[in-house]
């Protein structure tokens, strides 16, 4: 099908338009793309054809330089990308600068600065509450209401979908072991999450407020925050993750911005705490998004957790993250934390499908307690867009390997 024809109700139609970087056959070129329909737009290519003042940003090997623009640029941009593919005027000069999806290799979309990991979901924490600290009577540790709890991680093992993640091996005691052993992890999971992307940086020193969300970020991802459950058990107590998180971070090659999800923005869930002014969006625009997750293992959908039931939103994480003065870097990706719902499938994690081992899932390959070598996991998700259309994120897959 010719590029132009993209299918009525077709989630990546030109009410979409993510971005991605990409190289053809035979070459080690790489390019920024636009993703439409099954097709990638050389956008590089297509600003230098169209005489566009944005070849500039567009023709790099890399998003970087377009995410350090800032938004009037990525607005901007965004309408001529919009023009370029929907006004039939441009077909003649921009159809031989499109590639199928199948024939060309999509990279790393940016060169990730830093990675922050954040534990926004309640019913995940409440989950992980029960099942760490099961004679708990509160479930959720004190600080959970009032602040979005986070962890610096690893932006080097940051990886784009279809990069085979090899088992880690570290350290790992149970408890009824004497000593510590050595080897590979034993309950390798999964975590579904949403990643944001940072284009334009901050100063040192000071705080980003939550009305300048959208000044500083420039679109989201799917991301699947892979985790050794048991050595993460060991070494966490009392500096948090470590090796247990850091060896790999998959997350989509495609990028949606967020202008293309303003019919999925929709209010947090109500807050049963006052928060401390910084963190207090009671009078702000919803900074909530409507995302519909799908989890599958080997093919075989396990869970579909709800993003809409975050407590934390993406603009109070990134509040909190730079009220100590912490500076923004064009590239900062910040992870949402495990997506879960209230019900039983639509939690974001094999700790909680399997709770903790006990009930392993059933697959059509046998049953699952934590992921074995050869499987493969991947997340999909959409949102609501404009006039009851869909807008499709790109899937984040990953095969697990033996180390």
């Amino acid at each position: 099908m010719p590029p132009f024809e993209v299918p009525e109700g077709d989630p990546f139609g030109p009410h979409n338009l993510p971005y991605g970087v990409f190289s053809t056959s035979g070459s080690t070129e790489r390019r920024v793309g636009v993703r439409l329909g099954d097709h990638v737009l050389d956008a590089g290519a297509a600003a230098l054809a169209l005489g566009s003042p944005y070849a500039s940003l567009l023709a790099r090997p890399t998003l970087n330089p377009l995410l350090a623009a800032g938004r009037t640029t990525w607005s901007d941009v965004r309408r001529a990308l919009t023009a370029w593919v929907s006004v039939p005027a441009h077909r003649a000069t921009l159809e031989p600068l499109f590639h199928p999806l199948s024939a060309v290799t999509l990279h790393l979309p940016f060169e990730v600065a830093d990675y922050v990991d954040f534990y926004a979901s309640e019913n995940h924490a409440r989950n992980a509450g029960r099942i760490f600290r099961p004679d708990a009577a509160e479930p959720l540790t004190p600080n959970w209401k009032h602040l979005p709890i986070g962890y610096h991680g690893r932006a080097g093992t940051v990886v784009v979908s279809g990069t085979d993640v090899v088992r880690p091996s570290g350290q790992r005691k149970a408890p009824s072991d004497p000593e510590p052993v050595f080897g590979p992890s034993v309950r390798l999971d999964i975590e579904a999450e949403v990643g944001f992307v940072v284009g334009a940086p901050s100063r040192q020193g000071e705080p980003v407020a939550l009305g300048d969300f959208r000044d500083h970020v420039f679109g989201l991802t799917l991301l699947n925050d892979w985790s050794a459950r048991d050595i993460q058990a060991w070494e966490y107590v009392p500096l948090g993750p470590f090796l247990g998180k850091s060896f790999a971070t998959s997350i989509s090659a495609w990028i949606t911005p967020l202008e293309a999800l303003e019919e999925a923005r929709v209010p947090p869930p109500r807050r049963t705490h006052p928060l401390l002014p910084y963190l207090d969006d009671a009078t702000e625009e919803p900074a909530g998004y409507d995302l519909r997750i799908s989890i599958a293992i080997n093919g075989q959908t396990v869970s579909e957790p709800p993003f809409s039931t975050m407590y934390w939103t993406a603009a109070q994480q990134l509040a909190h993250l730079t009220v100590n003065g912490a500076s923004l870097r064009t590239g900062d990706l910040y992870g949402s934390g495990t997506v879960s719902g209230a019900e039983p499938g639509e939690r974001g994690s094999l700790l909680e499908l399997t709770w903790n081992g006990q009930d392993p899932l059933e697959l059509r390959d046998g049953k699952r307690t934590y992921l074995e070598d050869g499987d493969v996991v991947t997340l999909s998700a959409w949102a609501p867009g404009p006039g009851g259309s869909r807008v499709g994120l790109g899937d984040v897959s990953g095969r697990v390997v033996a180390g």
